[in-house]
């Protein structure tokens, strides 16, 4: 990238948030409570019973042209159908509706039910399939008693395999905690792939998918009823999981055929995967099975409290639903134990979500898709089953940006179910942004971009791809034509990693033209990875005990894997308009060297020698250990690098450890970096920043820092 884009830096204050009202205006104020009635006026001495009787007195008061101001009084709104607003429930710049929980009261949307009423278990048929170590501590509950009967199905989910996003099945919580459910082995641990039967190629890798893969051992044996069998893997790939329904388990064999719909890989000896949803697993506190036939719930609980909540997941819907609904702000809500997403939004302008707590959710916490100017912000997004924030806005034709935000908001234990590719925060066509968040313990990775003109920064990324490998921290790739994205001054340290291990910035498959300045990356398996794109300008980042800091391929030299991409690569390109993109991004022009000129006729065939990783700049970087590592086709003089100081030790004005914070990341006045160049990272800025939209800051505060403390550590690549 040539010029740098003229993007303001975003300052946070409360106007940024909020869609603005006139400052002598006083809103019109609705109250609803669960010991309400939709006969009352809705006062607050009166106030209404449900959201859907408050929505229809909204569009009544606010044809007076005044804010509204819709306040939900503490309790617990069960929610057995989603909250649906359209374009007749907005508000506007000058007088938006808020949609508030009373302050200092905890006011709940709920799609799941409290359960009650849990007995041990005195049926000697199951207590003795069991595990021994559980039957005095196992509990059972007659779902079917308390007219529960719709539980949802395990389905085969994984987005790896292009599978569509499913509606999860019920899930059990105990104390604002995910359940386990039943599964060997126990989380955490898993058993390999012992082999395949024998393949038409004996020079095959992987098995085939309908033949099935051998395991080893005679766990199996003592499973009375594999009727509905499940297993979770990486069958092939550390970047690619799903769930796959056991079709027969062939004991003398050892073998497992699984049904229908198949993967696309097949399976590969020695590949992770466990069994789930087996009664005779649940074997330790906090696991749980459920059987479908008799709707007899079973659990250990993780503790012995004597007066726990214990929720079952039961709406298949979104908790909320805006469709073409512009200026209104959801604040201060928990969003929990939907089976769905909680949170969808389609069309429209400038809508918040803001300073909630979304938790125990089957899906994602939030879908953006479209309209202008939608953020969350201040929120907690905690245990998902798939992603966080997925936004899409812009468009690529034109180059218009969406202005979608994800702002200072924590999240945590995203890909409880579909691991991969379900990031923290994931950003899809042009100029979104991610800013001040705080993201941590993820399996995969914590933000996917894709298009562009996107802006990731000051975001604390830790302890991400916890269980998988190849994979970005902050990822990317793919495309030539996602161009112009910056990432800078963000804080990306202990990651972990299988296998290929981790990137803390992967611009995967020929991505090109990410500007990634100011960040600090400290002990992360390859910190930058250029893979195989061209035109990235990698300046002003602190590389700390990174392994490397830097490291490139030249793929697109290489004729056996860029034959299968080619057709891809091309095609991607053929679908943006080559003059606007060309004008934007001066640098596409060099492709035609390649590819041949728009004028003129395609360069394919033998006349195609592939792309060179050509026009990637090191400038002004500070590494403290390994440096630069190319590979794969690649070769330094690829490389243009440019008053780096690589042996800077001695620059660090404090030794760090495991608990450093962002802030103790500062050179020394006397750092010779200063000479060559290098502008300070505004480190105090990086992180969760206290304002009044954030949920619950003297809580986080301290969640913060303990998590922070090191209380996780990062597994090593293998």
């Amino acid at each position: 990238m040539n010029k740098r884009l003229r993007l303001p830096l975003l300052f946070l204050a409360p106007a940024c948030l909020f869609p603005s009202a006139r400052a002598d205006d006083k809103p019109d104020s609705l109250f609803v409570a669960v010991d309400g009635s939709d006969a009352h006026p809705g006062t607050k001495e009166k106030p209404f019973a449900t959201l859907e009787r408050a929505r229809d007195e909204v569009r009544k008061v606010k044809a007076a042209g005044l804010p509204v101001v819709v306040t939900l009084r503490g309790g617990d709104y069960l929610r057995s159908a989603t909250l649906e607003l359209t374009k007749e429930d907005s508000g506007t710049a000058t007088a938006p509706v808020t949609w508030r929980a009373e302050k200092g009261e905890r006011v709940r949307l709920l799609g799941g039910r409290i359960l009650t009423g849990f007995q041990p278990v005195t049926d000697p048929a199951v207590l003795a399939r069991i595990d021994e170590g559980a039957r005095k501590q196992a509990l059972q509950l007659d779902l079917r008693s308390l007219g529960i009967t719709s539980y949802g199905e395990l389905t085969s989910r994984g987005r790896a395999f292009d599978r569509p996003v499913a509606v999860a099945h019920s899930e059990l919580f105990f104390d604002d905690r995910p359940m386990t459910l039943a599964r060997w082995p126990n989380e955490g641990d898993f058993i390999k792939i012992a082999g395949h039967p024998a393949h038409a190629d004996p020079k095959a890798e992987f098995g085939t998918l309908p033949a099935g893969f051998h395991y080893s051992g005679d766990r199996p044996r003592r499973w009375q009823d594999t009727s509905d069998l499940w297993m979770h893997g990486y069958w092939v790939f550390d970047w690619a999981n799903s769930y796959e329904k056991v079709a027969a388990l062939d004991l003398e064999q050892r073998l497992i055929t699984t049904a229908p719909p198949y993967g696309i890989y097949g399976f590969r000896k020695d590949q992770r995967f466990y069994f789930l949803n087996l009664l005779e697993e649940l074997d330790q506190p906090g696991e749980w099975f459920l059987d479908r036939r008799s709707g007899v719930l079973y659990f250990w609980p993780p503790d012995s409290k004597s007066d726990p909540e214990i929720m079952l997941s039961l709406l298949e819907q979104p908790l909320l639903k805006l469709t073409d609904v512009s200026n209104v702000t959801f604040r201060g809500f928990t969003f929990e134990a939907t089976r769905a997403n909680a949170v969808e939004i389609r069309g429209g302008s400038n809508n918040r979500i803001a300073g909630c707590l979304i938790r125990n959710i089957g899906n994602a916490a939030v879908t953006i898709e479209g309209g202008t100017g939608h953020g969350v912000v201040g929120c907690d997004i905690l245990d998902t089953g798939d992603g966080g924030v997925a936004m899409v806005g812009g468009d690529r034709q034109t180059l218009t940006p969406g202005g979608h935000f994800v702002e200072n908001c924590h999240f945590q234990r995203q890909g409880r179910w579909s691991k991969c590719y379900v990031p923290a925060i994931r950003m899809e066509g042009v100029g979104l942004r991610a800013s001040h968040n705080l993201i941590h313990d993820l399996p995969h990775c914590a933000i996917i971009f894709l298009g562009n003109e996107h802006l990731i920064e000051f975001n604390e990324i830790h302890h991400v791809a916890m269980e998988t490998g190849d994979v970005g921290a902050i990822y990317s790739g793919d495309d030539y034509s996602f161009r112009g994205n910056q990432v800078r001054h963000n804080f990306i340290h202990h990651t972990g990693g299988y296998g290929l291990g981790s990137m803390g910035v992967y611009m995967d498959d020929w991505v090109s033209g990410t500007e990634i300045f100011g960040n600090v990356f400290y002990k992360v398996n390859r910190a930058v990875f250029l893979g195989g794109g061209r035109d990235h300008q990698v300046t002003n980042n602190l590389f700390v005990d990174c392994d490397p800091a830097v490291q490139m391929d030249a793929r697109g030299l290489d004729p056996s894997w860029r034959a299968g991409i080619d057709v891809r690569l091309r095609a991607s390109l053929a679908a943006v308009p080559r003059p606007l993109y060309r004008e934007r991004y001066p640098d596409m022009k060099t492709l035609d060297a390649y590819y041949g000129p728009p004028e003129g006729p395609a360069i394919t065939g033998e006349a195609f020698k592939g792309i060179p990783p050509e026009n990637n700049s090191l400038e002004r970087n500070v590494c403290v250990g390994k440096w630069v590592e190319v590979h794969w086709y690649a070769t330094l003089e690829m490389l243009r690098q440019e008053k780096n100081l690589t042996d800077a030790a001695s620059s660090l004005a404090k030794p760090p450890n495991d608990q450093s914070p962002a802030t103790d990341f500062e050179l020394k006045k006397d750092s010779p970096a200063w000479a060559l160049g290098f502008q300070r990272i505004p480190l105090e800025r990086i992180g969760l920043v206290k304002y009044e939209t954030r949920m619950s800051w003297d809580d986080k505060a301290s969640r913060v820092e303990e998590f922070r403390r090191g209380h996780l550590h990062p597994r090593k690549t293998n």
